[in-house]
């Protein structure tokens, strides 16, 4: 592998984890939100990554792998239904509903996604230092 496709693959991982990191931001927001039906309710969203393999053009070269966000998806836990009739936001029969969103999950996957983006930043300048070194090493 090319040291110069640790970039390409560093650059990926870093936008997939922020990708991730907006997710969960989005859903911590919408932790505490309240409605008066099911379909209206608020649902976990997870993103969905692959590592996507790329073949080099030229023969004799080597894969790299990157990743590649597929999409998100919402989770299929169970609302968390409340009953509340003196609630504004209640049914008619006096239930709330509320999104199945679990802040500490939530917490802890911002704290892994932050540790992963920072990883690929690292990745990058530890990459960007070899390629400064080998350019010094032809000066002397």
């Amino acid at each position: 592998m090319s040291l110069f496709n640790v970039f390409d693959i560093s650059g990926s991982g870093m936008s997939a984890q922020s990708v991730r990191l907006n997710t969960t931001a989005s859903n911590i927001a919408n932790a505490d939100s309240v409605s008066s039906s099911i379909d209206q309710t608020y649902r976990a969203r997870h993103p969905v990554f692959a590592a996507q393999m790329q073949k080099a053009a030229a023969a004799g070269q080597d894969e790299s792998v990157s990743v590649q966000v597929l999409g998100i998806v919402e989770s299929d836990k169970p609302l968390n239904i409340e009953y509340a009739p003196e609630h504004p936001m209640s049914d008619k029969d006096g239930y709330i509903y509320k999104p199945n969103v679990n802040v500490i999950e939530e917490m802890t996957n911002m704290i892994s996604a932050s540790r992963s983006y920072q990883t690929n930043i690292q990745l990058a300048e530890s990459a960007k230092n070899m390629l400064n070194k080998t350019l010094l090493l032809g000066q002397s």
